[in-house]
Formats: structure tokens, C-alpha cells, sequence
């Protein structure tokens, strides 16, 4: 059990995806470009090119953890982390939000 001092500590965004393609050599890496309503795209690394084809993400509303600490693989840096379920069959489902919600909005 965490606090509810320690959960307010984590930054939940809205965020859209402007840009979805594979990683080199990793099967199983996604690179997103996520518009958070910041200066520049976020860049986030996800393991769901098993479950997703890249062109299919583009506009989609997710929601993004927003304040972690940047996390290098393959070379590239990840900036944040996308929120996920999972499905009975193991596949993830993203946690999306409505097409009109603002990007960068943060949730409560």
C-alpha cells in the first residue's frame, strides 16, 4: 500500500501520439513522438509492436506518466511511460482518453 502523498507524487498526462514507427532490431519496440502540449514531442519507447501496428497509433489519446526519470534502450532515450491493461490473453489494451481531451491535461 503507498500513500496518498506518494500516488499525488506521480504526474499523469494526456497525451497524442504524432508519430509511431518501429525500433531497429528490437521486435518487440514501439517509438512514439507524443504531443504532451510541451515545447517538443515527448519520445516513448513501448514494448507493444507484438499488439500494434504503428500506423494504427497515430492520433490516439493515451494517457503518459509523465515524470519519470528518462530510461535508455536500444540506443534511444524513453521519456516517459504509457499506460496500459492487460488483456486476458495477455495483449495490451492502452489506456486512452476521449478525442477532445486537451493534450498535456493532467489527470486527478
Amino acid at each position: 500500500m503507498i500513500s496518498i502523498d506518494t500516488f499525488g507524487q506521480v504526474d499523469l498526462r494526456v497525451g497524442q501520439i504524432m508519430l509511431a514507427e518501429r525500433v531497429p532490431n528490437a521486435d518487440k519496440l514501439l517509438r512514439l513522438e507524443v504531443d504532451l502540449a510541451e515545447a517538443s514531442p515527448r519520445q516513448l519507447l513501448a514494448g507493444i509492436a507484438e499488439w500494434y501496428a504503428p500506423e494504427d497509433l497515430l492520433g490516439q489519446k493515451i494517457i503518459v506518466v509523465s515524470n519519470l526519470q528518462p530510461r535508455r534502450m536500444r540506443g534511444l532515450e524513453s521519456q516517459g511511460m504509457l499506460l496500459a491493461a492487460d488483456a486476458a490473453d495477455g495483449r495490451p489494451v492502452l489506456a486512452t482518453v476521449p478525442q477532445g481531451t486537451p493534450n498535456g491535461a493532467r489527470l486527478h
